[in-house]
């Protein structure tokens, strides 16, 4: 497995859609574990689209399980994602690996039913809620080429720069050298 390199805004190749997989094979199981591992090494990372490392192809991966209190199916390995309905309307706060230094309110469908293929072809539908809707809705748009840029209602009003913490200063050991 391997950390691929992310794509970041304004990468045009960001803003293309996705093509569908018809090949379920070792090579796209081998693509899909890179995907996760690259998920995994962003922190608070919980969800990834392929096109933010580049391949056009309608896979994504979304896993809020870690999130305390956040109802979830685990890791979800979505690929040829499909929403078949939705219902409500949530206001709530994005990120995004490939947006690196902005947060924004996004309003998103509150609940969702999702049909999609894994990495083996099997089909699945689920219905989901609340963080772990939001989490799908945000990759599924990866696919089709937006960003949650694309879906703020005001850029002035609901875009926010992300807070920047800088590591403590380095204290040099009393006595010794550096």
């Amino acid at each position: 497995m391997a950390v691929l390199p992310v794509l970041t805004y304004p990468d045009p190749r960001l803003k293309a859609v996705s093509a569908p997989v018809e090949r379920f094979d070792e090579a796209l199981r081998a693509f899909v574990a890179d995907l996760e591992e690259t998920m995994r090494a962003q922190p608070g990372g919980v969800g990834i689209a392929a096109p933010q490392v580049g391949r056009r192809q309608r896979i994504c991966i979304v896993d809020v399980s870690a999130r305390e209190g956040v109802e979830s199916h685990g890791r979800l390995v979505l690929v040829n994602p499909e929403i078949l309905a939705w219902e409500g309307l949530e206001v709530g706060r994005e990120g995004c690996m490939s947006v690196p230094d902005y947060t924004g309110n996004v309003v998103r469908a509150a609940a969702i039913r999702v049909r999609f293929l894994d990495e083996h072809g099997a089909a699945h539908e689920i219905e989901s809620r609340g963080y772990e809707a939001r989490a799908i809705q945000h990759e599924i748009d990866h696919l089709d080429g937006l960003l949650f840029l694309d879906r703020l209602v005001s850029r002035r009003n609901d875009l926010f720069r992300r807070k920047v913490y800088a590591p403590p200063p380095r204290r040099r050991a009393e006595g010794g050298g550096g």
